[in-house]
């Protein structure tokens, strides 16, 4: 369904406002006007049918916004001092958060710093309501962006540098996976942004997945310099002008932890644990687990639980990569194959030694 028919319309510039109601649209039920100055549109506004119609951020004449909230319209003002757009429609480019290095400038001025320096002060209740609402809205957003996808999770550590083998390795989990489902990820630096790297290039010569590998390497971490880190992913997306769909959902908990360039869709949350839930549950087509330390683990045991209570039809896959890890490093598998023994779930959870075998596993 477009975005500017049916049920709920989105109305984001005065000149769609006044064009819908050229056309003789009346009955503004269902509207979502954001951040619109309607200042001089009074009459109009007074000519039609507001009830049941939100009005987000816009400004009015004074007065206007009362009688509209009374002719039974949602009036939500913008909230001031708030880095973030509280009523926003749609998930965030990456280029939105990176805003001032995609101008030639350095990180700690872009919108993903500022929101993340604004979420780490001592707030009051106006600030703990619009981050409430942001991450209400990217919800929204993110549900609709999901329902015509088939979504893969790829799941592992943060701690991967660029160069590194455990980082390649992820890349090319994506970059198969890629081509038959939709990948997602934490959104994160280290395992999530080769993930999504590789799913990015889907479709595309492994050849140009090697290069952009070797590119990369120069620039293994986000530290010291975010900046530097961020520049060189741009320099590989740059090279894809019509890339393959994969999401990032990463949140400004670990702020000092940047969002990766590679997602094509980022959904950002203020909120970690919401965040985390979403994750999970987006993945229909099940996840895979990379190598990785407690976060990860949490992952895993979250994964496990929905699936131990699930019935037969809503079981996703899960599978583990690295034998070694998840049976002596961190001997995650004995238990999970005890939960998983005479459940519905038994069968489809796996242990394998390659991300290529993961992968023949999710497409299979």
């Amino acid at each position: 369904m477009k975005r500017t028919r049916g049920r709920i319309v989105h109305v984001e510039s005065l000149g769609d406002l006044d064009r819908r109601l050229a056309a003789g649209a009346r009955r503004l039920s269902g509207w979502r006007v954001r951040a619109v100055d309607l200042t001089d549109r009074t009459a109009e506004l007074r000519g039609c049918r507001v009830a049941g119609a939100s009005f987000l951020g816009c400004r009015f004449a004074p007065g206007v916004g009362d009688e509209l909230s009374a002719a039974g319209a949602l009036v939500l003002p913008a909230i001031p001092d708030v880095p973030v757009d509280v009523h926003r429609a749609a998930l965030y480019s990456p280029g939105e958060l990176y805003d001032t290095v995609v101008a030639g400038g350095e990180y700690d001025g872009s919108l993903d710093a500022r929101a993340y320096a604004w979420a780490q002060r001592p707030g009051d209740a106006e600030d703990e309501l619009a981050k409430t609402l942001h991450d209400h809205v990217v919800d929204q957003a993110l549900q609709s962006w999901v329902r015509e996808r088939r979504m893969v999770g790829v799941m592992g550590g943060h701690a991967a540098l660029r160069g590194e083998q455990g980082y390649a390795d992820a890349a090319r989990l994506g970059h198969l996976l890629g081509g038959s489902l939709v990948v997602a990820t934490g959104g994160g630096p280290g395992a999530m942004e080769a993930a999504n790297l590789g799913a990015r290039l889907a479709g595309r010569p492994a050849g140009e997945l090697d290069r952009a590998l070797t590119e990369l390497a120069q620039v293994p971490s986000y530290r010291p310099s975010v900046t530097a880190w961020a520049a060189a992913a741009r320099l590989v997306t740059e090279r894809v002008p019509e890339p393959r769909e994969t999401l990032g959902i990463p949140t400004w908990h670990y702020g000092h932890e940047p969002p990766n360039l590679f997602a094509t869709a980022v959904a950002k949350y203020f909120r970690n644990a919401v965040r985390e839930a979403i994750l999970l549950e987006v993945c229909d087509a099940g996840i895979v687990f990379l190598p990785g330390a407690a976060g990860t683990v949490q992952e895993v045991f979250q994964d496990a639980c929905e699936n131990y209570y699930a019935d037969e039809s809503s079981i996703a896959p899960m599978v583990l990569v690295g034998e070694e890890h998840w049976t002596r490093t961190l001997p995650v598998w004995p238990l999970l194959q005890a939960l998983a023994r005479g459940r519905a779930m038994e069968p489809h959870v796996h242990l394998v030694d390659t991300v290529e075998e993961a992968a023949a596993l999710m497409v299979g």
